[in-house]
């Protein structure tokens, strides 16, 4: 594969095959963004579970301390009073029917996510296959299908972030930009990591946390050790 010059200097800065603390590899991955934009940083978080059994899914929603960096759209599905209260909270769009129809119709997708009423959600279900495969299907595990869609609105401005297992039984979550600094990203890595290991299923057998890697959108794979990591 071609590396550019930027990823091979990159690279020089630290052991490839060493495990670092959680403070070192966030100071890593930060000195590692040098693209000339605000990268993103991204974990990369694989458990010893197995997704394709029901008792051992992975999912939930966490607000990070330091927000994303990144101010997400928020796509409401409510009716009557609702519609407003979601919009005062700063929602992006809401509707009901007429969003059904923009989505299924236009092939829009200009929100990153969907909260719902849960009398909506016979609506929603309509899209199941359109919003499910890209990750953006409601559900109250991360609490986006809610009658108190305010407060959901509010989360998600503030940084509120979703977790779930892929089919490879890897979890990506974003934890910030690169301009948060070492610090900023710790705090948030731990409280994402805290709440993973607070959704342990009971069925999950042997070492929880198996690897641990973050990255900046264009920089290399900073491994973290997972030895401090309870379960």
């Amino acid at each position: 594969m071609f590396r550019g010059k930027k990823y091979k200097d990159s690279s020089k800065l630290y052991d490839r095959s060493a495990q670092y603390d959680v403070n070192e590899a966030m100071d890593l991955v930060v000195k590692t963004a040098t693209a000339k934009f605000d990268e993103t940083i991204e974990a990369h978080i694989k458990l010893g579970v197995d997704s394709r059994h029901a008792d051992q899914q992975v999912r939930g929603a966490i607000v990070l301390p330091n927000g994303t960096g990144k101010t997400r759209k928020v796509l409401v599905f409510a009716k009557d009073a609702k519609l407003q209260e979601a919009l005062d909270a700063g929602a992006d769009f809401a509707g009901g029917l007429d969003m059904v129809e923009k989505i299924t119709k236009e092939n829009w997708f200009g929100f990153d996510v969907v909260v719902a009423t849960p009398d909506m959600m016979g609506v929603v279900g309509r899209l199941g296959k359109v919003l499910g495969p890209k990750g953006l299907m409601p559900s109250p595990k991360a609490g986006t299908v809610t009658p108190n869609v305010a407060a959901a609105v509010k989360e998600i401005k503030a940084g509120k972030i979703e977790y779930r297992l892929d089919k490879t039984n890897i979890i990506h979550c974003p934890i910030g930009k690169a301009s948060f600094g070492a610090e900023k990203l710790t705090d948030n890595f731990n409280a994402l990591m805290g709440a993973i290991i607070k959704a342990k299923p009971a069925a999950a057998k042997g070492q929880y946390v198996r690897s641990c890697v973050v990255a900046s959108t264009m920089g290399p794979g900073i491994k973290v050790s997972t030895a401090k990591m309870i379960g």
